[in-house]
């Protein structure tokens, strides 16, 4: 069950931040959107309820989940570069997944949120000084500090993860 749950593992705290790993980060987000609108674009409607594992998500249910975190995303980069030491606003993603606009099959709409979000959030990224990497944002749910290092290592791997989630459920569907 726990390679259903992690299909590329956990998330892992880089051991360094450097050059090498913002270029690849970067790479990563910038691939994201083709990936995945090559990955489920043109899905049947029976299809996009599939499962990657027993009670999870289905797949309509993580493109909207994708779009909805890479959102919070770009908001928390934002945030991080504009105000010292921003609080950051948690959400129930679970409930999210729940609304109408989470859970339907007209998944376009969500492809198009993530193409645009992560165009803006790759410029906005290329254009963080060397000095600006280390700025944090605060996360009152888990009690943490988040390095913009942290958080782009934190959503390069989320966007995989659920990717993987994807093609496992089109795979064999649960």
């Amino acid at each position: 069950m726990e390679e259903l749950k992690y299909p590329i593992g956990k998330f892992k705290v880089p051991e360094v931040y450097d050059e090498a790993f913002r270029k690849n980060a970067i790479r990563e987000f910038e691939v994201l959107p083709t990936l995945l609108v090559d990955t489920v674009l043109g899905l049947p409607s029976k299809q996009l309820l599939g499962k990657y594992r027993p009670d999870s998500w289905s797949i309509r249910q993580l493109v909207h989940h994708i779009a909805d975190s890479h959102l919070n995303c770009f908001i928390r980069f934002k945030l991080a570069l504009t105000e010292d030491h921003p609080t950051v606003k948690p959400y129930d993603e679970n409930k999210w997944a729940l609304l109408a606009d989470g859970n339907n099959d007209d998944i376009e709409d969500s492809i198009l949120i993530i193409e645009g979000v992560h165009k803006r959030l790759v410029k906005l990224i290329k254009s963080i000084k060397p000095d600006e990497w280390e700025r944090k944002v605060h996360h009152p749910e888990s009690n943490r500090d988040m390095s913009l290092n942290f958080l782009l290592a934190l959503y390069s791997w989320h966007g995989k993860h659920h990717l993987a989630h994807i093609e496992n459920a089109i795979r064999k569907p649960y």
